[in-house]
């Protein structure tokens, strides 16, 4: 895009530019969907109503959070302790259940390492057995 710096304007024009498009800005412009002219004046009353609108639906949606959280509470209320109580209780046997069935698996596992550490040991005695009488035939 050209620079208008070789513009020159004669005393007066620069300012009389300025004035027209205030006279411009202040008469308004014209809505693009309505065709008609709006005016600043409007297009404020406009901004301070959206503004307000806004303000309301913040508010009634500060409103309605807070009325959730309140039925959310009264759901998790209507529970009761009883029913918390027996939760529990089932909770606390089945631990105590699994407790019981890791402690047997843990005890059982010691058994089968040892058993493993005997059956290597014997595997190990029958080769080297094995291979003295393979020693002694082949003499």
């Amino acid at each position: 895009m050209r620079s208008r710096s070789w513009l020159v304007y004669a005393p007066g024009l620069r300012e009389c530019i300025d004035q027209a498009r205030a006279r411009q800005a202040a008469q308004g412009h014209q809505d693009q969907q309505s065709g008609r002219k709006v005016s600043t004046t409007s297009e404020q009353t406009d901004l301070l109503l959206a503004r307000q609108e806004i303000k309301r639906l913040r508010t009634e949606n500060g409103q309605l959070r807070q009325q959730a959280r309140v039925n959310l509470g009264q759901q998790v209320e209507q529970l009761g302790n009883h029913d918390l109580v027996d939760r529990i209780s089932e909770l606390s046997e089945e631990n105590l259940r699994l407790s019981t069935a890791e402690r047997q698996a843990t005890t059982e596992n010691t058994g089968l390492h040892q058993r493993v550490t005997e059956l290597e040991g014997d595997l190990t005695a029958a080769r080297t057995s094995l291979r003295r009488m393979i020693r002694n035939e082949n003499r």
